[in-house]
C-alpha cells in the first residue's frame, strides 16, 4: 500500500480495512496480491513475519510469538544439509548477495545473463548454475533496453524467446522502487516488496535479481542500523523463499580508488554472506582494454575470496576469456611495465645505462631499489623487461669506442648510440 506512515497507524488502528489502497501489479501477468485478512491471524491481528528479527514488518500491538530455541542434541540423528549454491562457490542459496560495479562497468548485463542462465539452464560464464524460475526486477532499465539486451543474450546462447517462460521481468524506471519505508523507529517492508514477497510465494525462483541498491533503499547509505536492517528484510525473503537473492549497487569513490568495490557504510559488507565486485582493469586510471572485465569475489562466507573470472564483452554480452590470468596480475604487469619504461627513460637522460644481464647495472636490479619504483619487485621488473623486449618497446643498443664498446637497454626508436 502506498501512504505515509502516519496513514498507516491510522489504517492499523481502523482495524486494517480491507479496502485498503493496494499497488497494482505490473509483473508479466498482472498478479493480484491476496486480500490482508489473508494474514490475519484469529484475533484479527496481523502477525509479524516469520523472519521479522531478520527485518521482517513490525506491525503495532502484541502478537504471539513462537519459541524457536533448540538443544544442538537434538541434531544427532539428523542429516547434515549440503551447502546450497545458485553458482558454485560465488552465488550462495537463501541469502544476499552483493554485486558492485561502477556505472556502465557492465553489472546488470552481468546479471541479466545470470538470471537468462538461470532460467534456461544455460549456465553462466561458462559455469553451471541451479536452474528454475528467476524474478528480475530493475530500476535503472526501461522496458525497450531490457528486450535489446535479452535479444543479444538469446542470440549468444543459441536460445528463443519460448526458453523464458521461467523468466520473469519488471522494470521500475520512472517509479517508485523503494523495497523499505523508513520510519522513526526502524524500516518497514514497502507495498512493492509485499508485491514481490507474494509473487516470490507463487512462483517459488531459484533467484531473485534487485537493481539498484541506490533505487530500493529509502536511508542513509551510511547508517549501520538501517543498513542491517533492510538486509535482514532481503535475507528474510530468500530464506523464506528458499532462493539466491543478487542486490546489485554502485561502489563510492573511496570504494572506486581502493578496489574494494564498497560503498557507504561497511555494515553493506559485513551483513551480507557474499560480494561480488565488477571492475575496469585500470591501473593508476589507465584503462588497459574497455572490453574487458574481472569478476572478483570479495566476500564469500561459504567459500574462498580472492576468486576472478576474466571475461569480454562481444556482441553484446560478456563471455569468459581465458587470456587475462585475473585481475591483480593483469593490473601488477601493466603497472611494472610503466615503471620500466619511466626509470629507463630517466637513467638514459642522466647517462646511466643499464643492462639487460645479471651484473652491477643490471635493470631489474637497480629500478626495484629506486624511489620511484611504487614497491615493483625485482621479479616483476624482470617480467615486464622480458615483454617489453618481446613486443619490441625496448631494445638492446651500444655506447662507448673501440675497446670500450658497451650494451644498454634502450627505449625503441629512442636514441640508440651514445658515447
Amino acid at each position: 500500500m502506498d501512504m505515509p506512515f502516519d496513514h498507516f497507524n491510522n489504517w492499523v488502528d481502523s482495524g486494517c480495512p480491507n479496502e485498503a489502497p493496494k499497488r497494482s501489479s505490473r509483473f508479466v501477468d498482472h498478479w493480484q496480491a491476496p486480500p490482508l485478512s489473508a494474514y490475519e491471524d484469529q484475533a484479527g491481528q496481523v502477525p509479524a513475519h516469520d523472519d521479522a528479527p531478520q527485518g521482517g514488518l513490525i506491525v503495532p500491538g502484541k502478537v504471539a510469538r513462537e519459541s524457536r530455541f533448540y538443544s544442538a542434541a537434538s541434531l544427532k540423528e539428523k542429516q547434515v544439509p549440503p551447502r546450497e549454491w545458485l553458482v558454485d562457490k560465488l552465488v550462495p542459496m537463501k541469502t544476499v548477495t552483493l554485486f558492485g560495479g561502477d556505472g556502465g562497468t557492465g553489472k546488470s548485463l552481468l546479471a541479466l545473463q545470470l538470471a537468462i542462465g538461470a532460467a534456461t539452464g544455460a549456465g553462466w560464464l561458462g559455469r553451471p548454475v541451479e536452474q528454475g524460475r528467476v524474478i528480475f526486477i530493475s530500476a535503472e532499465d526501461d522496458d525497450d533496453e531490457l528486450h535489446r539486451r535479452i535479444d543479444d543474450i538469446l542470440r549468444a546462447l543459441g536460445r528463443d524467446y519460448d526458453d523464458l517462460s521461467g523468466l520473469t521481468m519488471r522494470s521500475l524506471a520512472g517509479e517508485d522502487a523503494l523495497l523499505a519505508i523508513e520510519t522513526k523507529v526502524a524500516l518497514m517492508q514497502s507495498a512493492l516488496f509485499e508485491e514481490l514477497d507474494a509473487r516470490a510465494a507463487d512462483e517459488t525462483p531459484v533467484l531473485i535479481v534487485i537493481d539498484t541498491l541506490a533505487d530500493v533503499y529509502p536511508a542513509n547509505e551510511n547508517d549501520r542500523a538501517k543498513v542491517r536492517q533492510f538486509v535482514g528484510i532481503l535475507r528474510g525473503l530468500a530464506l523464506k523463499r528458499r532462493c539466491a537473492v543478487m542486490l546489485l549497487a554502485h561502489p563510492s569513490l573511496t570504494g572506486l580508488s581502493s578496489g574494494s568495490g564498497t560503498s557507504g557504510s561497511t555494515a553493506w559488507n559485513n551483513s551480507v554472506r557474499s560480494r561480488l565486485y565488477l571492475p575496469r582493469i585500470a591501473p593508476d586510471g589507465e584503462e588497459i582494454d574497455p572490453d574487458k572485465r574481472v569478476l572478483a569475489t570479495k566476500k564469500a562466507n561459504y567459500g574462498r575470496i580472492g576468486g576472478e573470472i576474466a571475461m569480454a564483452w562481444k556482441d553484446g554480452v560478456f563471455v569468459e576469456d581465458g587470456t587475462p590470468e585475473g585481475l591483480d596480475k593483469m593490473a601488477a604487469g601493466a603497472k611494472a611495465e610503466r615503471v620500466f619504461m619511466r626509470l629507463l627513460a630517466e637513467f638514459t637522460a642522466q647517462g646511466r645505462f643499464v643492462s639487460a644481464n645479471p651484473s652491477n647495472t643490471y635493470a631489474p636490479t637497480l629500478f626495484a631499489l629506486h624511489p620511484k619504483s611504487e614497491g615493483m619487485s625485482k621479479r616483476a621488473l624482470k617480467g615486464a623487461m622480458e615483454l617489453l623486449f618481446d613486443r619490441g618497446g625496448i631494445v638492446i643498443a651500444e655506447h662507448g669506442r673501440g675497446s670500450k664498446v658497451r650494451k644498454h637497454i634502450a627505449i625503441a626508436g629512442g636514441q640508440t648510440d651514445a658515447e
